[in-house]
């Protein structure tokens, strides 16, 4: 399964910049569109974990495009992001299909507080521990540990050991694994999986990690 991956709708641009490294610093995937009318096609054609949307957007508005949203049966978790904090705005925000509601401005540390609420609510499937060769990660929690020492990574390290992890046993392809690590519009470069594969091989172990020439990477279940 994929590594968590948010939307975040905001036209504001030196906001939404901030947003996304932020939440990419959290080691979180992160796409950044700055209107409504591309949301639609982007839920359709990438699997997101978690909708981050401004409701002052230029042409579709917000609350629109939520609306849309569950219209169309969609389930997917909606943090809205809005300078409106009247009881009103929120109450209708919260009617039209939003999971919560976060009022401009806010703290960084309290919109990462209630991803991670909405993330946990959305199932108990990211929340399982993942284990196999001594490595334990924990998808909700960002938490990773080798033989019981805690482990830090960066962000693309633990995309990469997650997509691993949760497919322990089974080749990943190295095309399957530059998906897990790259946003829209960001250059792949060649040798970029095989500098973060020695990485996590040097953090836990040449063996950790198992290559198949022409297949792709494994961790042994």
């Amino acid at each position: 399964m994929d590594p968590v991956r948010i939307l975040l709708v905001e036209d504001d641009s030196q906001l939404g910049e901030s947003l996304e490294a932020a939440l990419r610093l959290e080691q979180y995937a992160v796409d950044w569109l700055r209107t409504g009318e591309p949301v639609k096609a982007a839920l359709g054609s990438t699997p997101y974990d978690l909708l981050i949307i401004d409701l002052g957007l230029p042409g579709v508005p917000g609350m629109q495009v939520l609306r849309q949203l569950r219209a169309d049966k969609h389930r997917l978790p909606v943090l809205v992001l809005t300078a409106r904090n009247t009881i009103a705005d929120r109450v209708d925000g919260l009617d039209s299909g939003a999971d919560d509601y976060l009022s401009k401005p806010f703290d960084i540390a309290e919109l990462f507080a209630r991803v991670r609420a909405l993330l946990r609510r959305k199932g108990e499937q990211r929340s399982t521990q993942l284990q196999a060769v001594g490595i334990s990660l924990d998808p909700a929690d960002r938490l990773v540990s080798f033989q019981g020492q805690a482990v830090d990574l960066t962000a693309r390290e633990f995309a990469i050991l997650e997509i691993l992890m949760r497919n322990a046993g089974r080749y990943v392809s190295r095309a399957r694994l530059e998906e897990g690590i790259y946003s829209w519009g960001e250059e792949v470069e060649s040798n970029t999986v095989e500098v973060y594969i020695s990485r996590l091989r040097k953090r836990f172990g040449s063996s950790a990690i198992e290559t198949m020439r022409g297949v792709g990477y494994r961790v042994p279940a």
